[in-house]
């Protein structure tokens, strides 16, 4: 073999590496998972949730509507995860627009996800963006089943829910990365210079599913990119 035939080979073997493999499947280190196909099982695992999926204003558009609805004072999971994935730490990267105010959306990403019940995750109330007196509870963190919201809120007020700063619109698009480590869960919103919540995370589970995720309400995604941490020891 040549010297550039014997490149071109050790390339493509470095490439091939470069990929992980998780429950048989390839994958690209780096995903952008085809909304399109929220409907096809070998793609995602929907729970709980009504999907529809469309191209509108040039940008790939899956709702989650929660079978059930809202029931007051009680939550009402819906989630989409990915199938053949498995996330530990690294950056999630996502669009989301909930309702028109005052209508609610509790809308974000879960992440760690050992069952229906057992999970951890990111989620936004954009109805309370710019809505006086209540602009604390923007950006939640919660860690089902033992950290949900409402314990969390009683017991360490302020410590896992923040504002979001800037403001975005509270009925448009906002775009939200969410960095995950062994340790912590840091998360900026648009082009926030500062994480506008950084919390401790409430479990030592390591790694689990991961995707959509909504409460109670009907909730709009786009955009979605995961990307598993190189080190993921840290």
């Amino acid at each position: 073999m040549n010297r550039c035939a014997y490149l071109l080979a050790a390339c493509s073997f470095l490439a091939m590496t470069a990929l992980c493999l998780a429950d048989g499947k390839l994958l690209s280190p780096d995903l952008s998972p085809d909304l399109s196909r929220i409907d096809d099982a070998k793609v995602w695992h929907v729970i709980n949730a009504r999907t529809q999926s469309a191209r509108e204003d040039g940008r790939q558009v899956v709702r989650l509507d929660p079978v059930g609805g809202n029931t007051p004072g009680k939550s009402n999971n819906g989630m989409a995860l990915l199938e053949g994935a498995t996330f530990d730490t690294g950056v999630i990267e996502i669009d989301l627009k909930g309702n028109v105010p005052p209508d609610a959306s509790f809308l974000g990403i879960a992440f760690n996800v050992a069952d229906d019940n057992t999970f951890e995750a990111i989620y936004f109330r954009p109805f309370n963006f710019a809505r006086d007196g209540f602009t604390d509870h923007a950006v939640q963190y919660i860690s089902e089943p033992d950290y949900p919201w409402k314990k969390l809120r009683e017991t360490r007020p302020g410590v896992f829910e923040a504002k979001v700063d800037p403001v975005p619109d509270p009925a448009g698009w906002f775009h939200a990365r969410i960095e995950v480590t062994r340790d912590k869960v840091r998360v900026w919103v648009n082009d926030g210079k500062q994480p506008c919540l950084s919390v401790d995370r409430l479990t030592d589970r390591k790694g689990g599913k991961v995707g959509l995720w909504v409460d109670s309400k009907t909730g709009a995604f786009s955009n979605l990119k995961i990307q598993p941490a190189t080190n993921p020891s840290r």
